[in-house]
């Protein structure tokens, strides 16, 4: 099986060396060197990266990625990022690290390159358009979890995904996969869709707030 999630960590890898480790990112307040060190610890730490999802324990998470940075240079740690899951970890199985690793992967990376004024939006391929769609198409409920009243279809040139209970007025979001998933994990600012359907829930859409 062809393993993009594993050509995407070497893709990210690739523009963390080029922009170096003080370039802004679109997740939050976190320079390009704060979020290698979070995809670190995600990955070899699970325990200290509880702080992601669970608000009480932050504190550990920070401390563990300013430690990491502290005690190694940043070239190091995107080689260890390159070098993918620690050992015995589920996602050193090809399939495993798909599910878990894609879009993690893919959207850290576009956080990184969409965040630098003025850069070019990259090629992706048609084969990894369409691994993101299958993706995207697994993942749209957890996703639009929180669309309240407000019934969507997911529309990309090969699939369209509904999500909701089928009682409220229909939003389509049309576009590329990996531009539904930029809107589903909160970047709609920068992800390049069209939401089509009733003004107010359009922008009910437009300004929900989607996260994992």
């Amino acid at each position: 099986m062809t393993r993009y999630a594993h050509a995407e960590r070497g893709a990210l890898c690739d523009t963390l060396l080029e922009v170096g480790p003080d370039v802004p990112t679109l997740c939050g307040s976190w320079t390009s060197a704060e979020l290698l060190a979070h995809l670190i610890v995600r990955e070899g730490r699970p325990d200290l990266a509880a702080g992601i999802f669970a608000a009480p324990l932050a504190g550990r998470t920070e401390s563990a990625m300013t430690r990491l940075l502290a005690e190694h240079d940043f070239v190091d740690l995107v080689e260890r990022l390159r070098q993918g899951p620690p050992k015995l970890h589920p996602a050193r199985v090809p399939l495993v690290d798909e599910q878990m690793n894609l879009v993690e992967m893919f959207i850290h990376h576009e956080d990184v390159l969409r965040a630098q004024l003025g850069a070019p939006r990259r090629t992706i391929s048609s084969e990894m358009t369409s691994a993101l769609g299958d993706r995207l198409n697994i993942m749209a409920r957890m996703l639009f979890r929180s669309a309240k009243g407000v019934d969507l279809a997911l529309v990309t040139a090969k699939r369209r995904t509904k999500v909701g209970s089928g009682n409220g007025p229909v939003v389509e979001i049309h576009g590329r996969p990996g531009e539904i998933l930029l809107f589903g994990f909160g970047r709609q600012a920068v992800a390049e869709v069209e939401l089509i359907g009733p003004p107010d829930a359009v922008e009910t859409v437009r300004t929900g707030s989607y996260e994992v």
